[in-house]
């Protein structure tokens, strides 16, 4: 890890139903570097959480798909992330995120263009993955990047299964996902210090 890549700050915010999307934000958070953040039932995060927010580097935002996109509670957090955005403390901040379902399809990436879009309002920059998927005949369910996405992780959990029979090919990429996101912003911010 670079001197200026262990300067960035990260936060990984995101709301888990049923502690499947809480796996996958603590593996997005070990590649980063950061602690994840809960957002609790109700859809609140406490002041402490917003002053990470509003300092951090890089944001990474998570949430389950439920009925083809984020939770409710995840909503409530990005209505609520109209101040910052109204005084554009986000602008120019390095974003990413991540979603987990029960189906191989489940309609995730209407959740994760809800991420990228809400990241765009903020004046943000997304990172997309560079881990090209797994699609022959030989992949396996914890290849790395199994469900093909580009934009983001996506995991596939069976409704029936426990957050610990998680893929753990979802898992490793969520993983590689929260370093690379931590890396550009690394770039980005070594990029700012040449230029002054």
């Amino acid at each position: 890890m670079s001197r200026h890549t262990s300067q960035v700050s990260a936060v990984v915010i995101y709301h888990s139903g049923y502690g499947h999307t809480a796996r996958m934000a603590s593996a997005i958070a070990e590649g980063a570097g950061a602690a994840p953040i809960a957002i609790d039932a109700d859809g609140n995060i406490g002041e402490d959480a917003w002053a990470k927010l509003a300092t951090a580097d890089a944001i990474l935002f998570g949430s389950p798909t439920y009925m083809g996109g984020p939770s409710w509670q995840f909503k409530k957090f990005a209505d609520a992330s109209s101040k910052p955005w109204f005084d554009g403390a986000w602008q120019n901040k390095v974003f990413g995120g991540f979603t987990n379902s029960a189906s191989l399809n489940g309609d995730k990436l209407n959740t994760l263009e809800y991420f990228f879009l809400l990241a765009g309002q903020h004046g943000g920059i997304w990172v997309g993955m560079d881990i090209k998927p797994a699609n022959v005949k030989a992949s396996t369910r914890d290849d790395l990047n199994r469900m093909g996405s580009y934009i983001a992780p996506m995991a596939q959990t069976p409704a029936d299964a426990s957050p610990q029979e998680m893929s753990s090919g979802d898992l490793e990429t969520a993983r590689r996902y929260g370093a690379r996101v931590v890396m550009i912003a690394g770039h980005l911010r070594l990029g700012k210090s040449q230029i002054i």
